[in-house]
């Protein structure tokens, strides 16, 4: 078997949420417009894994990024950069021949036809992660390890090391994987999208939108997605403008193995007992489950880039804190919101308290809530302030 030997379990770490992925550096235009006719481009950071890291960091739980980077002046960028925010950064591997991947993108929504990405992430040193070559003692250190779609799609072994990582081991921290369909990446590799099915089924918490379970799977709805993903003890169904759907059940029987109380603190379903690889193999706490549908803000958007690791997120940082699934959600709006008001993938967060004070307001006042540009320096939004 490839990793650590399948009896290691992790030990107690300091370690909230581990992050494993490709980050890039990106070129942001310096106007609207075809890449062909911007005339300069500024720099920032731009990977999903280490986004999420970043603002968990950001908004004070203990993250940790890793990933392999060239050792070249953009991995050091990268690392600097990311570890500014308060990311442990010290699993990083630097790649002495393989580069640092980059890319441009337009200032346009990702969704529209005039949205262009020009990458240069082939060959990349992110893509030669394998089982055998990233260190397993950080990965399995957390409470939370975090994971994305698109390492799958870099490359065959890249693929290998999530199906590694993904399997049922003793001592398997909580597994929150973010499906990120990304159609680009799967054309012309020995696997296709279909793979991210296998993979999201493996996992205790799944994030996927509705647009792209559509694309890569062809199931339509959030009944549907769910029935496709029966065993993850949480899957949370992005639905863009109209909002988010939960899905979330005590353990149910499948392929994973989880830490002492991993899957009932995703599920939320309360449990008490000690959880892990014995419940999950004897399906104990499995019942049906708890949808909750939460709508989405409404925003004032500079920038639609960054929004989904923005809301993962949010949503693992009211996970960690053990609050009500409702609150989970708006906390992923909340943190989403705060990257839509900017022109980059990342920012800081509200502060603690103002982001509790917004998830607890009424269905009533949370509707008229609108949030935009520096929403999140402000004490209290407009609509707050006039909420009785």
């Amino acid at each position: 078997m490839s990793g650590p030997a399948a009896g290691t379990a992790h030990a107690a770490t300091s370690t909230d949420v581990v992050c494993l992925g490709e980050s890039m550096v990106t070129f942001l235009p310096s106007q609207p417009g075809r890449l062909a006719d911007v005339p300069s481009f500024g720099r920032g950071i731009g990977g999903a894994e280490s986004n999420v890291a970043c603002a968990l960091a950001a908004a004070g739980h203990r993250a940790a990024w890793v990933g392999r980077v060239g050792a070249d002046g953009f991995g050091d960028h990268l690392v600097e950069t990311i570890a500014s925010y308060g990311v442990d950064t010290s699993a990083v591997r630097r790649d002495p021949v393989r580069p640092t991947g980059i890319y441009f993108r337009t200032a346009t929504d990702r969704g529209t036809d005039t949205h262009e990405v020009a990458y240069y992430r082939a060959g990349s040193a992110a893509s030669a992660m394998s089982p055998e070559n990233v260190p397993y003692e950080d990965l399995l250190a957390g409470r939370i390890l975090h994971l994305s779609g698109i390492t799958a799609a870099l490359s065959a072994d890249c693929l290998a090391l999530l199906r590694d990582l993904t399997a049922p081991r003793p001592g398997r921290p909580l597994v929150s994987f973010d499906v990120n369909h990304r159609p680009h990446l799967w054309r012309g590799g020995e696997a296709d999208a279909s793979v991210l099915l296998e993979l999201a089924r493996r996992c205790d918490l799944v994030f996927v939108g509705e647009d792209e379970a559509e694309e890569a799977w062809g199931i339509v709805g959030a009944e549907a997605i769910r029935a496709a993903l029966p065993e993850p003890a949480v899957v949370v169904v992005k639905r863009g403008s109209a909002g988010a759907t939960v899905f979330a059940s005590g353990l149910r029987p499948g392929p994973r193995s989880s830490n002492a109380g991993g899957a009932e603190d995703a599920a939320g379903a309360g449990a008490t007992g000690a959880g892990g690889a014995e419940d999950a193999a004897d399906g104990a706490g499995a019942g049906p489950d708890t949808v909750t549908l939460v709508p989405a803000l409404r925003v004032d958007v500079v920038a639609a880039v960054g929004a989904g690791d923005a809301f993962a997120a949010g949503f693992l940082s009211a996970t960690l804190r053990g609050l009500p699934v409702r609150e989970r959600v708006r906390h992923g709006h909340l943190m989403a919101a705060a990257v839509l008001t900017v022109p980059g993938d990342l920012t800081d967060p509200p502060a603690r308290d103002h982001a509790d004070r917004l998830a607890a307001l009424d269905d009533d006042a949370w509707g008229r809530l609108r949030l935009g540009p520096g929403w999140t320096a402000a004490d209290r939004a407009p609509e707050e302030v006039r909420t009785p």
